[in-house]
């Protein structure tokens, strides 16, 4: 039953599915050769439709295996509703689950969002259905690549173990999301013809091998940016061994991609001089990106290949992507970036006291920004009142915000577009200015650097995890990295000093998964990471417990350990699995 349950109860045919995989764009000519050397090859709009035979060619091959690639994104081809959920940013389930922002918006916008949030989905939550599907979808192109593959005996040696490599990496990235999104799922090969297979085994391994034979075939150097190279399939490798904690077996794959790592392109790895480089356009695919989903605009596509499923997060009104109010920073999350006069975190107490802000007021009252002493990356992660935003001017409070009392007074900063170029890195053809070329980092080089201290720190090197935590903290110490006023003066009182040695591994784990927190604020890691250090429940009911006096709509939610770590595998996968009335498929407990 190819295809099987993961996709037929989406309402889509088996004829349109076969056209979302087998979408040729625009840098492929079929009966020729693939002809591009840009990082949009990923997100050209498709000019046509072909036959299987027509694709059993080296160019026909390629043109599969950029439709695997395609799903990165977690669009389904621009004409599906409730898309959000299935953003490959993890904007939902890191990002808003973790506690580093709010839904945003208002209350009655997208109830799917507001189940999730207070750890309270159901089965049938549309979100993650799609979520699934898309995943699951993904894992079906890149084994359509192999298979077609197979079929294709003309093509060269170093060009058939590329084109394995890319699409067991593929194949190894989307079963890794839904992994830790499900973490009972079906393991899904290119041998398998019905889908209906039990989740009732661990994966781990299956992931292990993919990424581990991406590492070992793959080239350094890519035909294009956008591709996977041997470095990230290593990174991912690395990813998936601390996901086990195997940090004695992932502590050598670290130090080689730090000693010879290279873009795919060619550039050596190493942290950008300036941290919101990380998150601008104008310098995406730089040498601290390791592997990323590519965006486009002005293409053609309406803005469809520019981060279409995030339009939502942009501020509200008449600032920059004019909708739509959604994942506003929560106060939680600005409280972290207080320090003390060493310019060191309150790892235990950031949440006692608030950073100033203009909750309350209209954009007309005067309002003058918090004085005390912050940790410089707040600025570029976080819209505050009264701060320069971008180049949008200074951010002007409740104007740019939907619903104050329902998701407070900040706005989202690393997604959001320069007003200068309005135009150049954003498509205004859509209902929105918010599609833009502003690349998404799923791995970043400082990523790299904070799972080795990671993984120094548990193996008790301390002095090493310290090294390269404070090479992060270094990088945001620099004051040229810094938002400034447009007298060129610091927009805050920045501050941000080095750690000594750490004295012991807990404290050293603390302060390292604290740096994580500050460091990938607002990229769709912290609830991933708080579920696989095991400290969820503790973590995530303290954040409750105190935004809940904040947000009305989180009063009485909790967070279950031994449950909410996982989502409910979603209903309809469960009916679509079964096999002579019985489903393959169990569901996660307390569901």
């Amino acid at each position: 039953m190819r295809l099987g349950y993961f996709i037929s109860f989406i309402d889509l045919s088996f004829r349109k599915m076969k056209k979302i995989y087998f979408t040729l764009f625009s840098t492929l000519i079929l009966g020729g050769i693939m002809v591009s050397c840009s990082e949009g090859f990923l997100e050209q709009p498709p000019i046509g439709t072909y036959g299987e035979e027509t694709l059993k060619t080296k160019a026909g091959v390629e043109g599969v295996l950029i439709g695997a690639y395609a799903n990165l994104d977690g669009k389904w081809d621009g004409t599906r509703d409730n898309q959000w959920g299935m953003s490959g940013t993890n904007w939902v389930y890191g990002t808003i689950l973790g506690g580093d922002a709010y839904k945003g918006s208002d209350p009655g916008d997208q109830p799917p969002l507001n189940q999730l949030e207070r750890h309270e989905p159901l089965p049938t939550n549309v979100y993650l259905l799609n979520r699934f599907t898309l995943l699951y979808d993904g894992i079906d192109r890149a084994n359509d690549a192999l298979r077609l593959l197979a079929e294709v005996p003309e093509i060269e040696e170093a060009d058939r173990e590329r084109i394995m490599g890319e699409a067991r990496f593929l194949r190894g990235h989307y079963h890794f999301e839904a992994k830790r999104m499900w973490n009972r799922v079906p393991y899904i090969d290119e041998y398998i013809t019905d889908y209906r297979v039990p989740n009732d085994r661990d994966i781990w391994p299956d992931m292990e091998a993919d990424f581990k034979f991406a590492m070992d075939h793959l080239p350094p150097v890519q035909v294009d940016v956008g591709r996977a190279n041997q470095w990230a399939a290593a990174a991912y490798y690395a990813k998936v061994l601390i996901y086990q904690e195997k940090y004695a077996m992932a502590r050598p794959v670290l130090d080689e991609i730090m000693a010879y790592g290279v873009t795919a392109d060619g550039i050596p790895y190493g942290l950008n001089e300036s941290f919101h480089d990380n998150f601008r356009a104008a310098t995406k695919n730089s040498r601290e990106s390791v592997f990323a989903i590519q965006y486009s605009v002005n293409d053609g596509a309406n803005g469809q290949n520019g981060g279409a499923v995030d339009v939502l997060n942009f501020p509200y009104g008449g600032g920059p992507g004019t909708c739509c109010g959604f994942l506003q920073p929560s106060q939680s999350l600005v409280n972290a970036y207080r320090v003390d006069d060493q310019g060191l975190p309150f790892l235990d107490t950031f949440n006692d006291q608030d950073v100033k802000n203009d909750q309350g007021l209209r954009s007309t009252d005067p309002f003058t920004p918090d004085t005390a002493p912050l940790d410089p990356r707040l600025d570029w992660t976080v819209g505050r009142r009264s701060i320069p935003y971008l180049d949008w001017g200074p951010h002007p409070g409740q104007a740019w915000i939907r619903d104050q009392v329902n998701g407070g007074p900040y706005s989202p900063k690393k997604n959001v577009y320069y007003k200068s170029e309005e135009g150049q890195n954003t498509d205004g053809s859509g209902w929105t200015k918010g599609f833009t070329a502003n690349n998404y980092p799923l791995i970043r080089y400082a990523d790299v650097l904070l799972w080795a201290a990671e993984t120094e720190a548990q193996l008790g090197n301390l002095e090493q995890a310290t090294e390269y935590v404070n090479r992060i903290r270094k990088r945001a110490a620099h004051p040229e990295g810094w938002v400034k006023n447009p007298d060129g003066t610091p927009a805050a009182n920045y501050k941000i000093g080095l750690y000594p040695i750490f004295s012991d591994k807990a404290s050293a784990l603390k302060a390292i998964q604290f740096e994580r927190k500050l460091e990938l604020a607002m990229e769709g890691h912290r609830f991933f990471d708080l579920v696989r250090w095991g400290i969820a429940s503790q973590e995530l009911n303290a954040y409750l417990r105190i935004e809940s006096e904040r947000r009305q709509y989180l009063k009485g939610a909790t967070f279950e350990a031994g449950k909410d770590e996982y989502f409910p595998i979603p209903e309809q996968a469960i009916i679509q699995s079964a096999i002579d009335g019985v489903p393959t498929l169990l569901q996660n407990p307390g569901y």
